[in-house]
């Protein structure tokens, strides 16, 4: 079995803790992430696909070549004279990761701006995958445009998969938040949400009221990340646990949420069991989180 898996977003420069007070470039960013773990965990039949828009200088170029290299395709990239990718960088204390953003020039807030690209993109996708970041970063109509496409996608068969990721300095608004990520769930067939986002931002006292909430939503299946409480899942009314695997040494929380779900869709898409495509994906979490920087070489996943 074998498809093609499109990943919807941002993909940033990232500046990384390297000791000695250097600094470490990379790319990365919530979907790319996930699109990187998919890639690195997939059966060969499939294809991923990274959609995006870049701009027309020397760091976008290079980014590209580092999907490329990656084995993500880059087809469906829209490139923008003027523009440029944005910029972060981690500070870490104690494992636990802050981020400085520079991304007012992003190419990629235009990413659902040719709404005939994207539907194209789509359509030529079986397993489509966005983000609450993805969403913000949108000005309202390009947002409206993507929610649009994804319920298109929901009713056609597509697998629409949604990872809520909230960042409220993203938003407007919490209102604006609120009914956007509503209508993200609403357009996809799982929702991969963490509990402390929820919990902080929707007001969710347990992991069943936020199920509760994205399944009368219209969400068929809903997968809920909780860190070192495991995740719990709820695919089709059938609810499970599955516990967190044990880290001696945290070195980065950074892309936990990203890897956890791009390693989870790997095996999901070519099995349909939820339950041991999530152990396979707490597995690799752990991996990633005793290393640094977002993405974590394949060879050290244990694959």
């Amino acid at each position: 079995m074998g498809g093609r898996f499109l990943s919807i977003g941002e993909c940033m420069v990232e500046l990384s803790q390297a000791g000695r007070g250097l600094l470490r470039k990379g790319f990365a960013g919530d979907t790319f992430n996930t699109a990187w773990y998919a890639r690195a965990c997939m059966q060969p039949s499939w294809n991923v696909d990274y959609f995006t828009a870049l701009g027309d200088d020397a760091m976008s170029e290079e980014m590209i070549a580092f999907f490329e290299d990656a084995g993500i395709g880059t087809g469906f990239i829209r490139r923008i004279r003027g523009k440029a990718p944005g910029l972060y960088m981690i500070s870490l204390k104690d494992g636990e990761r802050s981020f400085s953003y520079w991304r007012d020039n992003s190419a990629a807030k235009l990413l659902a701006a040719d709404p005939d690209r994207l539907r194209d993109a789509i359509e030529s996708s079986d397993v489509v995958y966005f983000s609450g970041i993805t969403l913000a970063i949108l000005p309202r109509e390009d947002a409206d445009t993507l929610l649009a496409e994804t319920r298109r996608a929901k009713a056609a068969g597509k697998f629409v998969v949604f990872d809520p990721n909230i960042r409220p300095r993203l938003w407007s608004s919490y209102d604006v938040m609120h009914t956007t990520i509503s209508e993200g769930a609403r357009s996809s067939s799982l929702v991969m949400p963490s509990f402390d986002d929820e919990a902080s931002h929707f007001g969710d006292d347990s992991i069943e009221a936020t199920i509760r909430r994205y399944r009368a939503l219209g969400a068929p299946n809903v997968l809920i990340k909780n860190g070192a409480d495991g995740a719990t899942l709820n695919f089709a009314g059938q609810e499970s646990f599955v516990p967190a695997e044990k880290v001696e040494n945290v070195v980065d929380t950074t892309s936990a949420g990203d890897s956890f779900n791009g390693s989870f869709l790997s095996k999901y898409l070519e099995t349909k069991d939820a339950v041991a495509s999530a152990h396979f994906a707490a597995k690799i979490a752990a991996r990633v989180i005793g290393e640094h920087g977002a993405l974590v070489a394949k060879d050290k996943l244990g694959l």
